[in-house]
This record gives structure tokens, C-alpha cells and sequence, in this order.
């Protein structure tokens, strides 16, 4: 058994391939059950954000697996398996942990360090629980990336990325405006990065400052964070005619700003939404200046420091190991019982045939005597045969021992604690 990671992002995709194949929580459990209808695949986590899909699954054969994983990502998309594998990426082994460690700790995210990553992993981890579509590979994995996110985060400035990509979308759009103070702006969206864009505009000496969001109390929470304004997205056209800059981050599926509600507008527009908020033909309309993510981030801005990243990536690393010595025992440790038992059998036969030719104290002794030199036996064994399961190749040494001692060895029962 082994893990595979098959997807596509940012890096690799176009954001209209992402959000063609992009899988809502409503449809997940359908794509997890499709999955596990595989022979090759036992388990799987779908894990859909705004700049990426990934499937995360424990596979019995590589290309099997890939092959019927690709199909169901081109389905989603509706596209051929060829035209999708040019934007896709795969990960196998330890490759393939790593990049869940990376994704988790925000280091491949378009805006490196987003925080909100956490919680979507988060979310598909615990929906793939729910469907039964985890064990053992999966659940110490998907455990493990969470602590690491967790500390990268704790432990590095890695979240300050964020501010970086709004600090550079407002100077880009001091550029058009000359200036931000007394400017009237909308924000459009109550998550992490629209805190961040009001915090900044308010920082700039912004004039007004307006709030539209879905949800009324978080739009309400966010205004009254920053001194402004509290307004849902149907208000939004009417906000439009005495803005000056707009800044757009719902994370939301679907375009907010279409070309036919800017018609004929004087804004600076900055869209930081993942998939678009904004259409990209509005930048051709006169009047819109119009400042994408994937502008900002191309020179990377908001790239971190490389002593952080360095941080970031040790943390990693140290998780690695961690992670593969844990898995090393998990692996082992049937083989180890099987061993173990075989020894008590084999004193247990040897005790029944002195049992009546000694007395109770006799035997008791002789017990003890073989319990001891037998635990000697095969302490080394069992020791060396731990160390070597950490290995990226050491299940073999697990076999081999199951082969000269000729083992009955039990399959490896789910666990859900991985090593802290």
C-alpha cells in the first residue's frame, strides 16, 4: 500500500480548467465512492479549493490507480484524460507526503502562507471520515499535515504573505488614483484576505468603506471592525456609481462583476479571488483599471522571506521522518507479533511435554529459563528489524523475517493516532 497524490493547481492549470473540475462539497461523496470503486484504490480524500483539486488516495498498484483517478478528474472537468494530464501533476510515496505537508503549511499556495488551506484540508478530511474513506494510510497522513500546518504557522511568519498581496494591489492601484486618502472603496467578501484589504485601506486614510458580503453577520462584524459600512452583494450595484476602488475577495464560485454591471464605470478594481471574481474582460472596458492575483503573484509578491521559507521546510522535513519511522513500525508490527507468538507457541509445546515429568516448581523455573533465552533469541531480530522499517524500501525486511521464520502475519488493523 502507498499513497498517491493526483492533481491540478495554479502552477499547473489554467483557472478555468480549476474551476471546471473543481468538486463541491455536495458532489464529493459521490467522486469519493466512484474512487473506491477502483481495484487499485482503497482509500481517498478529495480536496477542492479555489486554486486546486487534488485526490489524496491509498493505491495498490501506481498506474492502475492513476489511470482511473485522471478519468474521474476528467469527467469532472469534461475533457479527455490527454488534454487534462497537461495541466495535472503526480506524487507518489513520500513525494507524495511531502506535498500534503507542503499544501498544508501554505508553501503552494498561490499567495504563500494562506492560512485558509488549514481548514479546507480540514474540511476534507473530516468528509471523507464521514464516508468512510479513510484508514489507516490516510488517517495518519491527513493527521500529520494538519499538526505540520498548525506549526509552520505557529512557529514562522509565513502568514504575513497575505498582507503582502494587498499591500501590493493598493500601491498598484495608488498608481491609477494618485492617491488612496479620501477615496471611497468596497470591499467584497468577510473572509481573511478582505480583513486584510480593509485593514490596509483604512491604513491609507481610506474616505468611505463599504462591506458586501453573503452572510450579513460576518459583513457586519468586518465593518464594524474597520469603521464601515455593512451591505449584502445585492447591494452592490448600487454601491458602484460613488466608489472609487473595489477590492474583491468572496473565494465564491461565479463571477460577481460582470462586464455589463462596469459598463460604463471609473473604478480601479483589485480582484484577489480564487476562482475569479471579477470577469477578465473587464479590463478591456474604458474606465476599469483592473488588478488580478495571478498579476501580483507572477513577480512573487508575497513570496516570504527565504529564512522562513527555509523554517517552513525544515519543519517539513523533520515531520518526514517522523512520519516514516511511524510508519515503518505500523508496518512491522504485525510481522513482530506474529514472532512473538510463534516463540510462545513454541515454549508453550515445549512446557505441555515436561509437564508431567516435573513438578510445579520445576517447571515454573524451566519457564522462566526458556522465556528468558528465547526473549534474547529474537530481541536482536526484532530490534534491528524496527530500525531497518524506516527505510524507504524496509517492508521487505518485514517480509523477510515473516519468510524464515514462517510467519502468519496479520493484516495491519486501522489506526487514527500518527505521530505527534
Amino acid at each position: 500500500m502507498n499513497l498517491l497524490v493526483v492533481g491540478a493547481s495554479h502552477q499547473t492549470a489554467s483557472i478555468d480548467l480549476l474551476e471546471q473540475a473543481s468538486i463541491n462539497a455536495h458532489d464529493a461523496p459521490l467522486v469519493l465512492a466512484t474512487l473506491l470503486e477502483s481495484e487499485f484504490i482503497t482509500e481517498a480524500v478529495v480536496v477542492s479549493t479555489c486554486n486546486r483539486v487534488e485526490v489524496y488516495a491509498s493505491v495498490t498498484a501506481f498506474h492502475g490507480a492513476l489511470a482511473d483517478i485522471g478519468a474521474v478528474l476528467a469527467r469532472r472537468a469534461g475533457t479527455t484524460l490527454d488534454e487534462l494530464a497537461t495541466g495535472c501533476y503526480a506524487h507518489y510515496g513520500e513525494d507524495a507526503i511531502r506535498h500534503i505537508f507542503r499544501v498544508a503549511a501554505g508553501l503552494d499556495s498561490m499567495v504563500v502562507g494562506e492560512p485558509q488551506i488549514l481548514g479546507q484540508l480540514r474540511a476534507a478530511y473530516a468528509l471523507a471520515r464521514e464516508h468512510h474513506a479513510v484508514d489507516s494510510l490516510l488517517h495518519g497522513v491527513m493527521q500529520q499535515a494538519l499538526r505540520v500546518g498548525k506549526r509552520v504557522h505557529a512557529e514562522t511568519e509565513i502568514d504575513h504573505a497575505g498582507r503582502s498581496v494587498v499591500h501590493a494591489a493598493l500601491q498598484a492601484a495608488r498608481t491609477t488614483l494618485n492617491h488612496l486618502a479620501g477615496r471611497n472603496a468596497v470591499v467584497v467578501g468577510a473572509g481573511s484576505m478582505a480583513a486584510l484589504a480593509a485593514a490596509e485601506l483604512r491604513r491609507a486614510d481610506i474616505g468611505t468603506l463599504a462591506i458586501c458580503n453573503r452572510s450579513a453577520p460576518r459583513a457586519e462584524r468586518l465593518a464594524h471592525s474597520f469603521s464601515g459600512t455593512a451591505h449584502s452583494l445585492d447591494e452592490l450595484p448600487a454601491l458602484l456609481p460613488a466608489a472609487d476602488i473595489v477590492i474583491c475577495a468572496t473565494g465564491a464560485t461565479g463571477t460577481i462583476l460582470d462586464t455589463e454591471l462596469l459598463q460604463g464605470r471609473e473604478l480601479v478594481i483589485a480582484d484577489l479571488a480564487i476562482p475569479r471574481d471579477v470577469a477578465p474582460q473587464a479590463a478591456e472596458l474604458p474606465g476599469i483599471t483592473l488588478i488580478s492575483i495571478e498579476t501580483l503573484t507572477k513577480d512573487n509578491t508575497g513570496r516570504p522571506d527565504q529564512q522562513v521559507l527555509d523554517v517552513a521546510n525544515a519543519i517539513i522535513e523533520e515531520a518526514l521522518i517522523a512520519h516514516r519511522s511511524w510508519l515503518g513500525e505500523i508496518h512491522i508490527a504485525p510481522t513482530v507479533a506474529a514472532l512473538r507468538a510463534r516463540a510462545d507457541a513454541v515454549i508453550a509445546a515445549e512446557l505441555a511435554n515436561l509437564q508431567n515429568r516435573m513438578s510445579p516448581a520445576e517447571l515454573l523455573e524451566v519457564e522462566r529459563t526458556l522465556r528468558r533465552v528465547v526473549g534474547t533469541l529474537i530481541h536482536t531480530p526484532t530490534v534491528r528489524v524496527k530500525e531497518l522499517a524506516t527505510a524507504p524500501d524496509g517492508a521487505r525486511y518485514a517480509a523477510m523475517l515473516a519468510e524464515l521464520f514462517s510467519l502468519e502475519v496479520a493484516a495491519a488493523s486501522p489506526f487514527k493516532v500518527s505521530p505527534a
